[in-house]
Parts: C-alpha cells; structure tokens; sequence
C-alpha cells in the first residue's frame, strides 16, 4: 500500500469518527418501545445458546472484524462484521471466550447456559493504520434493538 493510499485511509477514517461522533443512541425506554413484539431472526437450537455480535456504529464501516469462538484458529472463525451490521452463532453450555481481530485482537469471556441469548458489541476505534476493535457485553434490549435495525454480516459458522 503507497504512502498516499494510507492517508487517504487514515484521513477518511478520521472524518468517519468525527462524524459518527455526533450521533446519540436512543434511550432505553426508545429502544424497549421500538422492539416491543420484535424477533429475533435466529433462536438457540435446543440444548444450546446463542450469541449475537452487533457493531451497530459505521465508524471503520469498510474495515471487516472477523470473530472467532474460544481460540484464533481459521477452522474457529464463526463470522465477520463490518460497520451496521450483526452476526449471530450457537453455543454449547459453559465457558467461552470470544475473540474479534481487527488491528488488534479484543476477546471477551463469557458463560452460557441452554437457552441464554448473549449480545456483545464490538467497537472501532481508531489504529495506527486501520481499526481497532474491543467488544463488551451489552444488555438485551440494546442488543434487540441493534439486531433490528442492522444487517446480518457475513456468517462463516451460524450452527456450532
């Protein structure tokens, strides 16, 4: 990648989070009001949970995060999101650790039982030349809300 390219990224980049910047979530209340009645596209298979990574902010819109399910191996990649969009994936019960890469690697432990639906989030800051990303567990009407106003990413392994 030229030298030119790369601060045509970073400046590009920059602009995106001084814009998104400006924008404010609704409040709780918004948001339980708007998904009042709403499904979620995909439920837990039986005997399993299922976790939904949201990256509601367009912040990095174009920089993919792959997500990978308890190690950082190829055959663990459950999906990849970029800005606006969601992933989703089953669980067995018990531990795991969700890991997302972008510039960096950001993971999050969590811990499931049959049934539980998890919402993390993943957010994009910005990196020396890229995104970076860090994921946090949200609660679940922000997640609800997020799922229902985004679009599905791209699913590697949506049944584990």
């Amino acid at each position: 990648m030229t030298l030119r390219r790369i601060l045509h990224v970073i400046a590009v980049f920059a602009g995106t989070v001084l814009i998104a910047g400006c924008v404010t979530a609704p409040s709780l209340e918004v948001m339980r009001a708007d998904t009042e009645g709403f499904q979620l596209p995909k439920l837990p298979e039986p005997g399993k949970a299922m976790v939904y990574v949201v990256r509601p902010a367009n912040v990095g819109a174009g920089i993919r995060f792959n997500v990978f399910l308890d190690d950082k191996e190829a055959n663990s990649e459950m999906g990849s999101t970029r800005g606006n969009q969601y992933i989703y994936f089953n669980v067995s019960p018990g531990d795991h650790k969700i890991f997302s890469n972008a510039e960096n690697w950001a993971d999050i432990s969590i811990s499931v039982a049959s049934g539980d639906i998890i919402f993390i989030r993943q957010d994009a800051s910005m990196g020396f030349l890229f995104a970076r990303n860090s994921l946090q567990r949200i609660d679940e009407v922000t997640g609800k809300y997020d799922v229902k106003w985004l679009h599905v990413g791209t699913l590697v392994k949506a049944d584990k």
